[in-house]
């Protein structure tokens, strides 16, 4: 049985939301979010995308912070205390586990992700990208995908660095990197768009993420919005939770969840303010994914005469955006551990650390040796996928939607409105507010979030149920 450890605290509210906005901070806000902006209606999508992730993850944000803070420890033990406390069954920790092995599994894959960005970080700053072409381009990050040793050792220097700050715990650790790093991403980012301005291409990708186009929005826009707002916020995958854990009573969730989204948002249109005007300033194509961030984008700072520069401060922004987030999913397990196991805070980081970092190997190789390999090709389920697509799907497309209904329904039907509203400490529960989140987190996020399950575990079924054409 797991053992109640005494957990430190925030030492400030700003630092909290330095580490939850990390958290929700991430590689995806720096590519996926601006391209799927501009590919869905530019700014009608931000539109529906403000809308969604207000009446979604916003309140199940709110909901597994106050989790944390009602538990005051790892996500596991946190959900058992509260359903002994509370009288609830035992089996509602379930949502507790998915959140926790779900966040180590996306943190093995995600390093080496991640690796990538501190591999073209020193790229950048040995100026490897004076005079590259698109063809040279393509074939550098072509020759490094296909070497598994330098994944795999571009895999470790991430892994290593995120268990080196873990290590430390909350304050020493976590709060020292994330109130460093956090600023710093900010004022990198704001410097980027600033430059970016200058650039001739700055007013084709202001039309290209704002021009309201309602003509590209279908109601498939909608699903993507909502599935784009759920993972983008982080939540359901035990970081929020964990992080909650060390919230003083004192702190306003809801206000602070806002922050956090608030913040989260604001990163991810400024990421598309200051790569598209490179984009389109140099004639490239606006792709998504992998191959606008390690191909394209690098073709522009070899062309601009600010280039070194400009891409040295890009990729210490992807590298920090990376590590923030990654801090946060292996912080779950390591509390647990620490907490099940009686182990050093050091011991814990280290175990968890080694173990995530020998499922990401796989990962390395589904880039090249293993490009091939497609483990679940004989059961007919996910036939075309090789291991990272495998891990990657289930993760993301099963277990945190399957936790953020659990833990929706957990929140607005298991627990008294009473219990909730003490642990928001809200003084009137009759309030406006009060009764809206209520209804947002027993009806509405419960649907929504299986919608969006279902429309990536059926895509077909969900197809044949919405209309084919925008207006």
């Amino acid at each position: 049985m797991a053992v109640s450890v005494a957990r430190e605290h925030w030492s400030s509210r700003f630092a909290f939301l330095m580490a939850a906005i990390g958290s929700a901070v991430g590689l995806g806000n720096i590519w996926r979010f601006p391209f799927i902006t501009g590919e869905n209606g530019g700014g009608a999508f931000i539109l529906i995308y403000v809308f969604t992730t207000t009446v979604i993850a916003l309140p199940i944000l709110i909901a597994e912070i106050m989790l944390g803070r009602m538990g005051g420890q790892s996500p596991i033990q946190s959900m058992m205390l509260i359903v002994r406390k509370h009288k609830k069954s035992v089996l509602w920790v379930v949502l507790a586990w998915g959140g926790t092995l779900g966040a180590f599994v996306i943190l093995s894959y995600y390093s080496v992700i991640g690796g990538w960005a501190l591999k073209y970080t020193l790229l950048a700053v040995t100026d490897s990208f004076a005079n590259l072409d698109p063809a040279a381009s393509g074939t550098l990050f072509g020759n490094f995908t296909a070497d598994p040793v330098s994944l795999i050792g571009w895999h470790t220097a991430f892994m290593a660095i995120n268990v080196g700050i873990v290590v430390w715990g909350l304050h020493k650790g976590i709060e020292r990197a994330v109130v460093f790093l956090m600023p710093l991403l900010f004022l990198l980012l704001i410097g980027m768009v600033v430059y970016a301005v200058s650039t001739p291409g700055f007013d084709q990708a202001v039309d290209f993420l704002f021009t309201v186009d309602f003509s590209k929005v279908t109601s498939n826009t909608f699903l993507v919005a909502i599935g784009q707002g759920f993972f983008s916020v982080s939540v359901a995958l035990g970081s929020m939770m964990t992080y909650g854990a060390y919230l003083d009573e004192d702190i306003n969730i809801p206000k602070s969840a806002v922050i956090i989204v608030i913040a989260d948002t604001s990163v991810a249109l400024l990421a598309g303010l200051a790569i598209f005007p490179l984009v389109f300033s140099f004639a490239l194509e606006p792709s998504a994914g992998p191959g606008l961030i390690f191909v394209t984008v690098p073709i522009a700072f070899a062309q601009m005469e600010a280039g070194y520069l400009v891409g040295t401060m890009f990729f210490i922004l992807l590298s920090v955006a990376a590590v923030t987030s990654a801090i946060s999913l292996l912080e779950p397990a390591v509390a647990y551990i620490e907490e099940a196991f009686v182990l050093s805070r050091r011991t814990t980081a280290i175990l968890v650390g080694t173990a995530c970092w020998m499922v990401g190997i796989a990962t390395a190789f589904s880039f090249n040796d293993w490009s091939s390999f497609y483990p679940l090709a004989s059961s007919g389920v996910l036939v075309d996928k090789t291991i990272f697509d495998v891990l990657d799907f289930v993760a993301t497309s099963w277990v945190q939607p399957g936790v953020g209904i659990l833990m929706a329904v957990f929140v607005g039907w298991a627990l008294s409105q009473e219990t909730v509203a003490e642990a928001l400490n809200v003084d009137d529960p009759t309030a406006l507010w009060f009764r809206f989140w209520t209804f947002l987190i027993r009806v509405v996020c419960p649907l929504a979030v299986l919608f969006v399950f279902a429309g990536a575990v059926w895509p077909e079924l969900v197809a044949s149920l919405m209309p084919s054409s925008g207006g």
